[in-house]
């Protein structure tokens, strides 16, 4: 089935600012709580969300083998559910719909006031109800540049990472939509000279810039997915801020790896771009040297070729745009993260989230976290008005955006934006 939502020369009927994230090839899905306090499914194209749970009630989708509440509900599980084939044609029809040639809807007015919202009449909610979450380390520069610091640098990967992609299960509890504030965790850190763990407060708050993909029902317990069909299980992306407290994790990772150093919060953006939406700007990963074992050989170009940039923002202050980067950087692809992951059987279901692990690119500028970017402390960044940042401070605001853009047609992600307040007191522990 083609892809009739791509077609870069369609424009819409609905305004769409210039530079905007959500042309009409976009299409992404999310959930919002309209203005009348109902939670429903939707799109957006430019500035303008659209209600498809009262699209699909006023009959604009009858062509299409839907249930009568698919999109009725306070999260997109079971639309992912229906698989590719369900997801292409509601998008087309989108597309069709919204096209400025097509005048089913653009002259109704009574529809399009049930229809249509503006931004600011809507709240935006965690896209899906996230059962599983997977966070991935498939950046070799950032596994490289955490090497250096930690370990030996002339070892910094370990033998094990040109291998498979690197992997843990996160805690998919304090997954929260942007513009969720998080606070500063508690926990113990590295004891020091006395060797008697400290409990406190992290001093060492830092961002994770990441995206994170969202699967649907992809196989039955004990059934691998073999790597050339991975794709057809991912339903689509979104950016992914995946906090962490250094200074905890250095003392608690051993031997298990992240624990309440990264489950405290992660931040995702409410609006999930199709893999359709990203196919115009596919673009081969880096080469990869050893080349892995078979079921890990992708077929084809595996990665996206997707800007990305940082933005820390002090109360009160400016905006300090603070890194760059770019998603195609990462060693290890979407399907090679999914054949791993269920190469042993693992099931994996319609809503589950994998996140890429922080991505970073070949330059200072790109760094992908503030433990690279001030270098462990040792570089403290400048911003705007003369203050330095070595780990975000209480009342930070840090902002992760990203966009595609290739001859003349962008798409985006729109941004993940959270504030970090301080911890509670410390009289709310005992002791």
């Amino acid at each position: 089935m083609s892809i009739k939502a791509n077609d870069p020369s369609r424009k819409s009927w609905l305004p769409v600012p210039p530079e905007s994230d959500f042309p009409i090839q976009n299409i992404p899905f999310g959930v919002f709580l309209t203005r009348d306090d109902v939670i429903t499914i939707g799109t957006r194209i430019g500035n303008t969300a659209i209600d498809l749970g009262a699209l699909h009630q006023l009959g604009y989708f009858n062509e299409i083998p839907l249930t009568d509440d698919i999109f009725l509900q306070d999260s997109l599980n079971d639309f992912i559910s229906d698989g590719k084939k369900t997801w292409r044609l509601v998008r087309n029809r989108i597309a069709e719909l919204f096209d400025r040639n097509n005048r089913e809807l653009q002259h109704h007015e009574e529809h399009k006031k049930i229809i249509l919202f503006d931004l600011d009449e809507i709240e935006m909610q965690l896209p899906v109800q996230i059962g599983d979450y997977t966070d991935f380390y498939s950046s070799r520069e950032h596994a490289t540049n955490v090497g250096k610091m930690f370990r030996d640098p002339e070892n910094a990967l370990l033998p094990n990472w040109l291998h498979i992609p690197v992997g843990y299960h996160g805690r998919s509890s304090s997954i929260v939509p942007s513009g969720t504030p998080i606070r500063r965790p508690y926990g113990q850190t590295h004891p020091g000279e006395s060797g008697t763990p400290v409990f406190g407060p992290s001093k060492r708050v830092d961002f994770e810039l990441e995206m994170a993909f969202i699967t649907t029902d992809a196989n039955k317990l004990g059934e691998p997915i073999p790597i050339a069909e991975a794709e057809e299980y991912i339903f689509g992306l979104i950016l992914f801020n995946d906090w962490s407290a250094r200074d905890i994790q250095k003392w608690e990772y051993v031997p298990l790896g992240p624990f309440l150093a990264k489950n405290f919060a992660s931040s995702v953006s409410p609006w999930i771009v199709t893999l359709d939406a990203l196919e115009p700007f596919r673009v081969p990963s880096p080469k990869q040297d050893p080349l892995p074992l078979p079921y890990l050989r992708q077929p084809g170009p595996g990665s996206f070729d997707i800007h990305l940039e940082v933005e820390l923002i002090p109360e009160g202050g400016a905006a300090n745009t603070i890194s760059r980067s770019n998603f195609k950087y990462m060693y290890w692809t979407m399907a090679q993260q999914l054949a791993h992951h269920t190469v042993n059987g693992c099931k994996v279901n319609s809503g589950d989230m994998m996140g890429s692990g922080t991505i970073s690119g070949p330059t200072p500028d790109s760094y992908g976290s503030l433990l690279e970017l001030a270098w462990m402390g040792s570089k403290p960044l400048v911003l705007e008005g003369g203050e330095r940042r070595t780990f975000v401070e209480d009342r930070d605001t840090v902002v992760m955006k990203g966009h595609c853009k290739k001859d003349g047609l962008r798409i985006g992600f729109g941004e993940v934006s959270t504030q970090l307040l301080p911890a509670l007191p410390a009289e709310t522990f005992p002791g």
